[in-house]
């Protein structure tokens, strides 16, 4: 048991809806990120997604390969994000931290390596998208076997023929995106989502969280509803591009995570 299946377990428990935040790290300098990091469970956040920069990305739409660059620019790298995992467990030990991002800078670490420090530092679970599950081998089964987590993602693509595949080595959640197409391009829309992630769950007996265009409350609400919670990326990072104060992102996180509880 992860801190991730921990957290599902007693949110189902609870008869709530989980609400993920995804923030990039270093973003828009490492430390302010990483006070933006810390002030997120009290936020109401229950699971951090933690971006790490990558030069390349496939997936992230403007707003986040924005966020990415300013990371980098200011001198983030793995080994940083890797430390700001660790400064934030100082003071916190139960918020599960899922990493997310490309392969390209967990290769050049080497598997091995990177896999020990993550859990060192206190990361719960892996979302890497360019690893499709053909490659399982390389990144996937030893995470699992190293005690993390590895999440995979769905799509509106994925059909019944792909996703007993995407499904095999899948634990912590499954990861729905609610679109085709990049992140912050378009609205999640739940009578899209709905039958989609019920097909999902009769797949698996995970939960299933929804991503990808959820910008608002209301937004998070509705897509709760339909799902075991939802992930809101790109509204919040843009928050942080445009120079606004933590405390201010912090209340903005606030006001979705109250969206998703409500569902």
């Amino acid at each position: 048991m992860t801190r991730i299946d921990d957290t599902f377990a007693r949110l189902k428990a609870e008869g709530k809806k989980a609400f993920v935040a995804y923030i990039m790290g270093g973003d828009p300098d490492a430390e302010t990120s990483l006070a933006l990091m810390r002030g997120l469970p009290g936020a109401g956040v229950d699971v951090i997604e933690l971006g790490m920069p990558f030069t390349d990305p496939m997936a992230d739409g403007p707003t986040i390969q924005a966020a990415g660059q300013r990371a980098l620019e200011a001198g983030m790298t793995l080994t940083k994000v890797l430390d700001m995992a660790r400064r934030f467990r100082e003071g916190d030990h139960k918020t599960p931290i899922v990493l997310m991002g490309y392969y390209n800078p967990i290769y050049s670490r080497g598997v091995d390596h990177f896999l020990a420090e993550a859990k060192e530092a206190g990361i719960d679970g892996l979302i890497v998208v360019d690893l499709p599950p053909e490659e399982d081998s390389e990144l996937c089964i030893p995470a699992q076997k190293a005690g993390l987590n590895f999440i995979r993602l769905a799509t509106p693509t994925t059909d019944a023929r792909r996703l007993p595949k995407v499904l095999q080595n899948t634990s912590g959640f499954v990861y729905y995106v609610s679109i085709t197409g990049i992140t912050g391009a378009a609205s999640a829309e739940a009578v899209n989502v709905g039958p989609e992630v019920a097909r999902i769950k009769a797949a698996t007996d995970l939960p299933v969280i929804v991503g990808f265009g959820i910008t608002t409350p209301e937004s998070a609400k509705t897509i709760a509803r339909v799902a075991d919670g939802c992930v809101v990326g790109s509204a919040i990072v843009k928050s942080v591009g445009e120079g606004r104060p933590v405390a201010e992102i912090l209340a903005q996180v606030a006001a979705l995570a109250g969206g998703a509880h409500s569902a």
